[in-house]
């Protein structure tokens, strides 16, 4: 299961780079849960995440390194360049993934990345100066939640929020 595990991250992150939403969705198990700094979703809340990423990051550049796994957990380390619409700034986000598997499909994907780094680059200033509090943390959730809420709610493929 190993190969079979490392080449589904593969598939998955090979998509991504192509910002082919429908070909990572299909490489999660339909009740995938989906965390990192900003998000925590359930089902195909991810699948809708990584659709609404793919088709608004018209300059994201994607690259990915290190995928491992083995009959269980598998790994990953992904580097993404875009522009942040909220502010028109270019980030360059570091995360490092984690997975779980089930059916031969990823059931638990764990991204991590530097809140404090992301926030100086996406939010100038005031992510500089604030960014590693849970205030603005907190905002940038909410306001990221918002966004896919209308996103899914513009999308019937989703169903409504899980």
């Amino acid at each position: 299961m190993k190969d079979v595990h490392v080449a589904l991250i593969e598939k998955f992150y090979d998509a991504f780079t192509k910002r082919d939403f429908a070909g990572m969705s299909g490489c999660y198990h339909p009740d995938i849960t989906f965390q990192d700094e900003v998000f925590s979703l359930k089902g195909k809340e991810a699948p809708a995440m990584w659709h609404m990423l793919c088709e608004s990051g018209k300059d994201l550049a994607v690259t990915f390194s290190g995928v491992a796994a083995d009959d269980r957990v598998g790994r990953a380390h992904w580097e993404a360049h875009y522009t942040f619409s909220s502010t028109g700034r270019k980030v360059h986000n570091i995360i490092d993934a984690e997975f779980k598997f089930k059916d031969g499909l990823i059931i638990q994907h764990r991204d991590r990345f530097d809140f404090w780094r992301w926030a100086r680059q996406a939010l100038g200033p005031t992510g500089l100066l604030l960014g590693w509090t849970p205030l603005v943390r907190g905002r940038v959730q909410r306001a990221a939640r918002a966004r896919l809420t209308k996103f899914i709610e513009r999308h019937p493929e989703y169903g409504a929020s899980q």
